[in-house]
């Protein structure tokens, strides 16, 4: 039986009809005998986060750079454009690493695959920083794995198709986006360059450590030796991009900048700050009075009603 849960309100929907924890028991076993095997595959919609593009340009000896124009197609995850990625497929949908035996990267798949069977939604109330995962069956029409005799449970399916590695490296990532979700107009829309950031730090990493390599990265930030050596590691410096996201995006101030380089920043920037502030007011000053031309003609005052 699947633990009584307080189910947040958004995943209240008979598309979630019991969500599970680790504990929970489940009858499910995906493998080349299963009459379905690679259907899954030829109906591909795969969502990478950033630990799998890491496994993945690895895998195929490419730079992430190389990845994503030749793997990936890009979308928008909310309504004010955030960047996501998903895997490229040929024109019927069907991944382009299936074969007739099977995945051609089975141990570099993305944990969207190793879940397969499994759906995993992550919670984050406004008031917290640290998210609850829940999990779910996720019961595609096509799927017989649920008809098989193998029983175990959740959180031994999930070691079983090493998900906890990708969890781990993925989960801050997530905290990030459900921050930014759950604050909602409080930050609101980010600008262009914060977006720009936000696509290099989490999926191109090797774009990324060349801009912390940068003598603009060097000025801005403190960065010891020992930590630019660490960054030849993609996930320390994976994580290290995450912090540099948390500190732009929410200003949680966890790397140290050099004295008065926000003050300098804004010296450089001062005259296009104010040069954009004053086509605000332009702006805002203009249609202000097209509306009092406006209301002139119609013979009402400006405002009324």
């Amino acid at each position: 039986m699947a633990e009584k849960l307080d189910i947040p309100e958004e995943f209240q929907s008979s598309l979630i009809p019991e969500l599970l924890t680790d504990d929970t028991t489940i009858q499910f076993n995906c493998h080349p005998g299963v009459s379905c095997f690679n259907i899954c595959c030829k109906a591909a919609d795969v969502t990478l986060a950033p630990y799998d593009i890491l496994r993945l340009k690895k895998r195929l000896g490419m730079t992430s750079s190389e990845f994503l124009d030749k793997h990936t197609v890009p979308f928008e995850t909310d309504g004010h454009g955030t960047p996501g990625i998903k895997l490229r497929t040929d024109d019927n949908k069907t991944c382009l690493f299936v074969r007739e035996e099977g995945c051609s990267v089975y141990e570099d798949r993305p944990a969207a695959c190793r879940y397969y069977g499994l759906g995993l939604l992550s919670h984050r109330a406004a008031d917290t920083y640290q998210d609850v995962q829940y999990y779910f069956r996720n019961k595609e029409e096509h799927c017989q794995g649920w008809n098989t005799d193998k029983v175990m449970t959740v959180r031994d399916y999930r070691a079983a198709q090493g998900v906890p590695e990708y969890d781990e490296i993925n989960r801050e990532w997530m905290q990030l986006m459900l921050k930014k979700k759950s604050a909602g107009p409080a930050i609101g829309k980010p600008d262009p360059l914060s977006f720009q950031l936000y696509f290099m730090a989490s999926f191109d990493i090797d774009r990324f450590r060349r801009f912390v390599e940068s003598p603009a990265f060097a000025k801005a930030y403190m960065i010891s030796d020992d930590e630019r050596t660490a960054f030849q590691d993609d996930v320390v410096l994976q994580k290290f991009a995450f912090r540099l996201l948390r500190q732009v995006l929410f200003d949680e101030q966890t790397i140290p900048t050099h004295e008065n380089v926000l003050e300098k920043r804004w010296e450089e920037r001062k005259d296009i700050i104010e040069l954009r502030h004053k086509a605000a007011v332009d702006l805002h000053l203009k249609r202000a009075e097209e509306e009092r031309q406006a209301a002139l003609n119609s013979g009402l005052e400006p405002g009324a009603v």
